[in-house]
């Protein structure tokens, strides 16, 4: 599969104009209006400039729930000067705002429950970690965090985000595509020291869940767990360990003047080889000049790293099929549009695109699978 375009028997999707200048971490919009919000912070005259106007409905349950936001980061940042909602879902709230002089974007999780909590928490202490240990890649700074309300405040970084989209409908441009897959391959190649990051898929139990669930098929296990064998054995004499992002979205990469910026650390830590560029490879299902570069990169390191990946591809590619899959059924159930969920990123497709993609994730599947039987059967 590593020289293939990796084509679809689906029909392409109709092209869409790519919006300019547009993501949760850009400079908001200025308003009409020059009234500070109701949670803007009013400064004396002389103590610096003004924070940008903005406003915030501050009525009914959401209201009330985002002065309970923006109470959690007053708690640890009194200045933060809130100007607007820049994102609102089942499990967090994003706000955008100023810190003095400079712009600031405080995340709030709203489901404390004991999944998305630990996740919080590990995006924080990753920002932590990086605040004594710079990766090689561009970063938001850590400005504050309390990691018992799951409240972080990091500095606003400029820039557009690479995809607005967790699947774009249409191939970026090459540009930001080669952007973002050298950040992601510096980030890879990274040795942070020991002890500050942990492993945050565990491979055997995933492969497990995944069978249980009918997602993998028998075989698929077995081919599965004896690459993951053959995995543990080359580790044994080499090492097999790759820092990575986790969640290598084009959505989560801004592009800037300056470089590449990588956002939502909430996954990052030690995984097989090439989990990030299993990511990329599936999200980029309309760029096959960047799927045959990703799949090259990932064989260039020798039988184990190619095995490593082939397995992280199954995984990512099994994950993404699900996430679709039950984004459709709660659709059905509820008898709306389908939407993003709390445990997905970016927009969800509806409809026609709905349908294409999920058959072209299928596709991919069956690609992977069949690198998986040809990579078992020369051991």
């Amino acid at each position: 599969m590593y020289a293939a375009s990796s084509s679809v028997s689906a029909p392409p999707r109709p092209l869409r104009p790519r919006p300019s200048d547009n993501g949760p971490y850009l400079s908001p919009a200025r308003p009409a209006a020059t009234v500070p919000g109701p949670g803007a912070v009013r400064r004396a005259p002389g103590a610096g400039p003004q924070p940008l106007s903005g406003r915030l409905d501050l009525s009914g349950p959401q209201g009330a729930q985002l002065r309970t936001a923006i109470a959690s980061v007053h708690r640890i940042c009194p200045e933060f000067a809130p100007v607007q909602v820049l994102r609102r879902s089942g499990r967090s709230i994003l706000l955008v705002g100023t810190t003095g002089r400079s712009t600031a974007v405080a995340k709030c999780l709203t489901d404390h429950s004991p999944v998305w909590s630990e996740r919080f928490r590990h995006e924080i202490a990753a920002y932590r970690s990086f605040v004594r240990h710079r990766p090689p890649v561009r970063a938001p700074r850590l400005i504050a965090a309390d990691p018992d309300n799951c409240t972080l405040v990091i500095e606003r970084m400029p820039g557009r985000v690479a995809a607005l989209q967790r699947h774009p409908v249409e191939a970026p441009p090459r540009a930001d595509i080669k952007a973002a897959l050298g950040a992601i391959c510096r980030l890879n190649g990274w040795r942070p020291p020991a002890g500050t990051f942990d492993a945050p898929l565990d491979y055997a139990a995933r492969i497990a869940r995944y069978h249980e669930l009918g997602l993998l098929t028998d075989r698929d296990m077995g081919d599965l767990q004896k690459l993951l064998h053959g995995i543990a054995h080359a580790a044994g004499r080499q090492g097999m360990g790759q820092f990575c992002h986790g969640d290598a979205l084009l959505s989560n990469i801004l592009i800037s003047p300056s470089g590449p910026v990588l956002v939502d650390w909430e996954h990052a830590g030690w995984y097989l080889p090439g989990y990030d560029l299993a990511t990329l490879w599936a999200v980029l299902g309309d760029a096959p000049g960047a799927r045959r570069q990703i799949s090259q990169i990932a064989q260039s390191a020798g039988h184990a790293s190619r095995d490593a990946f082939l397995v992280n591809l199954m995984l990512v590619l099994t994950r993404e099929i699900r996430t679709y899959e039950t984004a459709v059924q709660r659709s059905m159930r509820e008898g709306g549009p389908v939407g993003p969920g709390p445990a997905q990123q970016g927009v969800l497709p509806s409809g026609e695109e709905q349908r294409l993609l999920l058959r072209r994730l299928h596709d991919d599947c069956q690609l992977a699978r069949r690198a998986v039987r040809a990579a078992v059967g020369t051991r």
